[in-house]
């Protein structure tokens, strides 16, 4: 068999986490069986249509490395790929069901809808299924009745017939058989009083027409995916092979929405390495290997195994993907990591530095920080002139009475031959010998000079970059003020 899969958002704003885990889990799966991905733009509820959602959505998918070989803007075989494009698709298969008498015309007004709630409410069973026995419809009306309801132009929809007592079973990947009681389904509206097809029909003709082998998708769709068993069989269809995704979560095991946190891959997309979040992702629910945690796309690939993927939902650690960012930032070329920094001190407005100094910087902190943005926040003394001195570090660090000492540390660190880490040094230490003090009762003072904070860096490595005009203008400019 030949894999095909479908991504099938609905234009309805940013992309959301889970979408994109959904997108990337298709994307693996298809790349792994050599299949195709296809995308496919689920427009057909207006009221939440949101303008260049699209094109967004499709930026968003491919800075994530996703792959598309069939959808709009893509070619393909099976298109339009939007599903507003196909709306005759779907009056013309809503008919077929009506003719075979699979499905049936409802009149019922909201009002009348609203009756029926209250009376099935009150009622012991809690049933709340569309009774279509004691209902408007072409079920309980006579032929003639219905033909003039239509064509005076009567609202109505079209519903499906869902079989009586009939046991609904189809086998999940992920979580095995699944069988429900058709009992349980309630006879959904297919085609809208406004001529609109629902998601239901549209999502099963389009899998057909385009082909479609495996739906894989999030957890909040199993409860539909009997209604959809119906609608294939009613057809005389085959149906797709179902893997349902768990369910992202908080921290607190609620599930993953905005309330607690950004949700969109946009904000991700300014803040983490592309890599990074794209490796965090893939393993939100799914690891094929208990003793590793960093993998590039090609080894998803490769080890992709729906049957694998958990059934219980994942919890999106923001922690952990800051760790995986860090991870990823050790991978970087200094050339790589200037570059990003620069386009920092860009959006911040700071000085523009050279690109082998700022190389220079990066490597020095960047096993401190987990984002190069970080950078000009944790050690803004390598980026520009010094403000401030942290109060408590001065006050613990520094008396007039250390003056005479310092003074002649700077004096033999400026006549250094070398200024580099060795020699910073082992001159540092000497002198410390010679003075019979311990180091620390310099190098906090030094530090303090040079970057007025108390963390940062190895303290000789982070005057090696500055450079030896620097760090004495630093320092003398320090004891001008405190000495």
């Amino acid at each position: 068999m030949s894999v095909k899969v479908r991504f099938a958002p609905s234009p309805t704003g940013y992309l959301h986490v889970g979408g994109l885990r959904t997108a990337l889990y298709n994307y693996l799966f298809a790349r792994h069986n050599g299949g195709k991905m296809v995308l496919r733009i689920e427009d057909t509820d207006r009221t939440r249509f949101v303008e260049h959602a699209q094109e967004n959505l499709i930026k968003m998918l491919q800075w994530a490395g996703i792959e598309i070989d069939e959808g709009p803007g893509f070619g393909g075989d099976c298109g339009p790929y939007v599903q507003s494009e196909r709306f005759d698709l779907y009056t013309k298969y809503a008919n077929e069901l009506l003719d075979a008498g699979k499905a049936y015309y409802a009149f019922d007004t909201a009002e009348e809808l609203e009756e029926m709630r209250t009376r099935l409410q009150s009622g012991t069973k809690g049933d709340y299924r569309y009774d279509r026995k004691n209902m408007r419809n072409s079920l309980t009306l006579a032929a003639d009745e219905v033909e003039k309801l239509i064509a005076d132009g009567t609202p109505h929809v079209i519903r499906m017939l869902v079989p009586e007592n009939e046991n609904i079973i189809f086998h999940d990947l992920i979580r095995g058989e699944v069988k429900i009681n058709s009992q349980e389904v309630d006879d959904q509206i297919l085609i809208k009083s406004d001529g609109f097809p629902t998601y239901h029909l549209a999502n099963v003709v389009d899998d057909h027409l385009m082909k479609i082998t495996h739906v894989i998708r999030g957890e909040e769709w199993l409860p539909s995916t009997p209604k959809h068993c119906i609608l294939y069989r009613a057809f005389g269809w085959e149906e797709p092979l179902f893997a349902h995704l768990p369910l992202l979560l908080n921290k607190d095991k609620t599930k993953l929405s905005k309330r607690q946190g950004s949700v969109a891959v946009e904000d991700f997309k300014l803040k983490y390495n592309r890599d990074a979040f794209v490796n965090f992702v893939a393993l939100l629910g799914w690891n094929p290997s208990g003793d590793r945690e960093i993998y590039d796309m090609n080894e998803l690939i490769e080890l992709f195994n729906l049957e694998k993927v958990n059934k219980a939902g994942a919890v999106f650690d923001t922690q952990k993907l800051d760790w995986y960012n860090f991870q990823y930032l050790q991978k970087l070329t200094p050339k790589e990591m200037a570059s990003e920094l620069a386009d920092e001190l860009k959006k911040r407005e700071m000085p523009e530095m050279p690109e082998e100094y700022l190389e220079k910087v990066c490597v020095l902190v960047k096993e401190r920080v987990n984002f190069i943005a970080d950078i000009p926040d944790y050690a803004p003394y390598m980026l520009g002139d010094i403000t401030e001195y942290e109060e408590k570090y001065l006050a613990k660090h520094w008396t007039k009475e250390k003056t005479p000492l310092m003074k002649e540390l700077i004096a033999r660190l400026e006549n250094s031959p070398e200024f580099n880490y060795e020699p910073m040094h082992e001159l540092t230490k000497a002198y410390c010998e010679e003075k019979e003090v311990k180091l620390k009762e310099v190098i906090h003072p030094l530090r303090l000079m040079i970057t007025g904070k108390s963390i940062g860096a190895g303290m000789f490595e982070t005057m090696e970059v500055l450079g030896r005009e620097e760090c004495s203008k630093r320092m003398k400019n320090f004891i001008e003020i405190y000495g």
